[in-house]
């Protein structure tokens, strides 16, 4: 997946792509999708393939003559994903000299059982695990977003050699002062504010934004929303949750919101181009997730970077990112009222939610993107010198 979607990994890439090529690299972006989109950057070769539903997957059968031949050109092969693309891309590694490396962006057991649960569950995982283990063997070099990943992919894939590099982000786009923005995907200009969202100043607002998807625990996330709501409504202010994103599980997060009377709590803002995010971040109080699925999630990072308390599930990648009472609260475990018990805290305490703040904006400094592609660029000439 690549642009027009919008996904972490989408602006992981992007943002590195650019940051490469202000260096003075040449960097080509080889994805799959429509061939009709007009890229705004240079050097994306796009395969043809037809859209799996909605999820913002594309599927195609091979590589096209373009991408063939571009790849004994390259230097440097990275790819971001083991099955498609990897697996393609394999086979031309055979009569190229240049290095392959593979940074692994997702838990694939849990995606397995979210995609993929019409196959039993013993084969799923076993043949996932044995893929998953042949196709590290076949790389120069595996990445781990996390320490917690680079774990699993040890017990899981039998892989544990990987090099921990975390994702990183363009911090200044997430630092403000934001005094609202045009929303253009409304018909018509209008602020973006709290007004505009009909949340009062004395309102606690906690936002997620990503795919609105299984994978990301949605269902768990709306559950424990809605206790929270009863368990604050005797409190002076309403507690509120904005959802930045789209995806499969969007009907059911309408319906849950109409079911439980959760229409003026719960704000459906749909997607919105990456550049509005750190706006819409901005107006909120603390980042609330369910997702047990994260690898070293962005939007996580992109929480922190705009001072925000991150309220989630103890879980590989969130732990690595999260530090439990410095720079958010996190459950042990997604069971009923745990994330509950924790958001409680952040909404009855404003010493706590400033503390947690600070300590946010904090932790966000070590994933400046300059300190982590960095990083990957002398990855890069170490595997090049060798």
């Amino acid at each position: 997946m690549y642009l027009p979607h919008i996904s972490g990994i989408t602006n992981h890439i992007r943002l590195y792509k650019r940051y490469f090529e202000e260096q003075g690299h040449e960097v080509f972006l080889i994805t799959f999708g429509s061939t009709q989109y007009d890229d705004d950057e240079p050097n994306v070769v796009r395969n043809l393939a037809v859209p799996v539903g909605n999820t913002g997957w594309s599927y195609g059968p091979a590589f096209n003559k373009e991408t063939r031949e571009l790849i004994p050109t390259l230097d440097i092969v990275h790819t971001h994903h083991p099955f498609q693309s990897g697996s393609y891309l394999l086979s031309h590694m055979k009569k190229v000299k240049a290095p392959l490396v593979f940074t692994n962006h997702t838990r694939h057991d849990l995606y397995a059982d979210s995609y993929a649960r019409a196959i039993p569950y013993t084969l799923r995982h076993r043949w996932n695990s044995r893929y998953l283990s042949y196709f590290t063997a076949q790389c120069n070099l595996v990445i781990a977003p996390s320490t917690g990943i680079a774990d699993w992919l040890t017990e899981y894939a039998h892989c544990s050699s990987a090099k921990v590099i975390p994702n990183g982000i363009d911090l200044s786009a997430f630092q403000g002062p934001f005094e609202g923005t045009d929303d253009i995907s409304n018909t018509g200009t209008t602020k973006v504010n709290r007004a505009s969202l009909n949340v009062s100043e004395e309102d606690t607002l906690l936002c997620y934004v990503g795919r609105v998807s299984h994978e990301k625990n949605i269902a768990y996330l709306l559950s424990e929303f809605a206790s929270l709501t009863k368990a604050c409504s005797l409190s002076s202010s309403a507690v509120r949750l904005l959802v930045v994103g789209d995806g499969t599980e969007m009907a059911y997060t309408r319906d849950f919101a109409k079911r439980h009377s959760l229409e003026e709590h719960i704000i459906l803002a749909g997607p919105k181009d990456y550049s509005e995010i750190p706006q819409y971040v901005a107006l909120c109080d603390a980042f609330i997730t369910g997702s047990v699925s994260e690898v070293h999630p962005l939007v996580v990072i992109e929480a922190l970077a705009s001072g925000l308390p991150v309220i989630a599930v103890a879980s590989p990648g969130i732990s690595d990112t999260v530090e439990h009472g410095r720079s958010g609260l996190l459950a042990g475990s997604p069971e009923p009222q745990a994330l509950v018990h924790e958001a409680e805290k952040i909404v009855h305490d404003a010493a706590l939610r400033k503390k947690l703040s600070e300590g946010a904006s904090k932790r966000a400094q070590h994933y400046c993107m300059t300190n982590t592609a960095g990083q990957l660029l002398d990855t890069y000439k170490q595997l090049l010198a060798t």
